[in-house]
This record gives structure tokens, sequence and C-alpha cells, in this order.
């Protein structure tokens, strides 16, 4: 890699006076990779960063403000590493490189890459995306009970559920038991046909989905007629005691106090629970507290638990969703910010009162 600053005295001699030039000297092949289609990686990093990308005598030059050009040149770094151990480069390994911090640890989105929790019925590797996903697996890996707490769509269940299936494929437990509460989001359906099991499935469906997508329906449906799969809604779990047994929680910010007891002191020996929610979409009556925001505040600090919080960073659906999720997340502290002065302000009102 050769560096230079350039000074340009024609034409556009004042846009270009202070520009900072990097050259990168990369095998053709994963300049191909590197660009993508159409140059639509190249593109986003261009349009993320306000800098030029461009081939030239066999290398690459990015051009622009200095401390952008480095930023491209860290983006670059982390997605070459992944090109050369033979990985396919995505949109979304381009997106979360560049929301790594400039000082993130070279290579470590082939780190990463690396750790297969197991495949899809279609041959698909499950594996983590982000760093935030990887701490989330080996916490599941290393603890008893692991609660996983995030926004929509940065994997929680999913993961959790290609952690499970692969215990149980490996026999480190019996059977795999996924629950949820059986609430509405944020509107009444009234009563719903069929026998009971046809009543809670419609709450459920996200658990089935992510079965049939790692171990297909066949399988599935095999043992779950077995019993050694059971999908079922959390109010059935009082009264049991599940012993070596894959246990996950989910939608856990809709269970109430006594519900998350409840399901924390029915865990047996043998067994490894995780629990997954997001405190920003509860669906409890507005005065109920949630189960999942108490656990956290009593359970921290015990050992062989564990707390993972992942973060829009960690949003591995459309790239617009992660925007979706920052945009939210900015509006509610401001909110709450804005609740805590007014707060403030009355409280400042009541005691000018007393005097």
């Amino acid at each position: 890699m050769r560096e230079r600053n350039r000074r340009f005295f024609r034409n556009r001699r004042i846009l270009w006076m202070n520009d900072f030039i990097t050259e990168m000297e990369i095998p053709a092949k994963q300049q191909q990779e590197l660009f993508g289609m159409q140059d639509k990686f190249i593109k986003s990093m261009e349009k993320e960063y306000g800098v030029s990308i461009y081939n030239r005598d066999g290398s690459v030059h990015i051009k622009g403000d200095m401390e952008q050009v480095r930023r491209v040149e860290n983006v670059m770094r982390q997605l070459l590493s992944l090109s050369r151990k033979g990985a396919e480069i995505a949109q979304q390994n381009v997106d979360y490189a560049m929301t790594l911090e400039p000082g993130a640890k070279e290579g470590i989105l082939a780190e990463i890459d690396d750790d297969v929790i197991c495949h899809a019925v279609n041959g698909k590797p499950i594996k983590p995306k982000t760093i935030g996903q990887k701490e989330y697996v080996d916490a599941v890996r290393r603890n008893m009970i692991v609660f996983g707490l995030g926004p929509a769509g940065t994997g929680k269940t999913y993961l959790a559920m290609a952690m499970a299936i692969t215990a149980f494929k490996h026999e480190e437990v019996g059977r795999i038991i996924l629950t949820r509460p059986a609430i509405e989001a944020g509107e009444k359906l009234g009563f719903l046909p069929g026998d009971l099991q046809s009543k809670v499935d419609p709450y459920l469906r996200p658990l089935y989905d992510a079965l049939y997508q790692i171990m297909g329906a066949e399988s599935f449906q095999k043992n779950m007629e077995k019993g050694l799969i059971e999908v079922a809604p959390l109010a059935y779990m009082r009264g049991r005691t599940l012993d070596n047994a894959y246990i996950i929680l989910d939608e856990a910010q809709n269970t109430t106090p006594a519900q998350m007891k409840m399901f924390l002191t029915r865990i047996g020996f043998g067994s490894k629970v995780i629990i997954t929610g997001d405190s920003s979409q509860k669906d409890l009556a507005p005065d109920t507290k949630s189960g999942l925001d108490i656990a956290e505040r009593v359970l921290k600090g015990i050992e062989d638990i564990a707390f993972c919080e992942l973060t829009s960073r960690d949003v591995v659906r459309h790239p617009l969703v992660q925007k979706i999720v920052k945009a939210y997340e900015t509006y509610e502290a401001r909110e709450e910010k804005k609740r805590a002065g007014q707060a403030g302000k009355e409280k400042d009102k009541r005691e000018y009162r007393r005097r």
C-alpha cells in the first residue's frame, strides 16, 4: 500500500487541493468481490463516507477527506478478511462493516463468520453476523440461563432456536421446549375457532417458522409427535419441572413478574434456558410491570446467568429496519428526557409551594 497527498493545480484546483489518496493493492478476484455486482458495495461506501473509489492500474484508489479515507480503508480491510477465507461478501457484511468502530480488531468479520452453529434444511449455514450476536452465542455456550435483549431483527430468537436444535441433535438434551406468552399485539382478536391448540398456534407461529427453516417440516413433525419438541403457551408451564431440556421463552417482555418467576422456577437438572425479549415492544396493560424488566434488575450478577444486550447495530434484516429501529431509539430517548425534565419542574413547583 502507498499513501500520498496530492495537490492538483489544473481545472478544479480549489476543490481537489486538500484531497487525500490511498492506494490499496488488491488481487483482481478480490477486487471484483469487494466492488460487488455493478459496483453496488463501492457505491454504498462512497455514499456513506463522501469519497471516490476507483480502480486504476490494477490498484484500488480511495480519494477524499483524510479521516473518511481512513474509515473506508478500515471497512475494506474487514471485508478483505472475509474474502480471503472464501466467504461470499453480502450487502449485510458491507453495511455492518461500516458501523464498526475505526479501532475494531482487523479480521473480526472473518472470525465471526467462522462460528457456524448448524445448517438449515436447505444447507445454508446459520452463524452470528455481528459482534453482538457472537457474544450472545458465546454466552449461551457458557451459561445455564441467558437473557437475549434487543430490538426486532437482531436474531435473538432465531439464533436461540439454532443453538437448541444443535444441542438436541448432538444429544446434549433430550427435548426442546418453546414457549411465549399468548398476548395480542395491541389488538383484540376475539374468540378464535378450533380446539385449544388451534387457538394458541397463531401466537406461536414465529417459533414454528424458525423450526421449519432450521429443522425441516418432516423432522419437526416427527419429533413433535414423539413429544421431543413442544411448542406451548407460557401458561402451560405452571406445575412442571423441566429436566434435560433446552427451553426458550420468547417475547418475554410480555410476561408479568409472577409469570417470569414461575417460569424460572420450572428449570430442572441438565436443562438450558434462553429468554428473549424487547422492552420497547410491550403489549401488557399500561399499569402492568414487565417480568423481563424486573428479572433484569433482580438477577444481574448471579453466577451462570448472563444478560446480552443487542442494539440497532446488530439488526440483520433489511438495512431500512436498522434505520427504523435507530430512529425509534432516538425518539424514545428524547421523549424520556422530556418527561424527566417535566417531572423535575413539577417537583420544583411542589417544593416552592411548600415554602
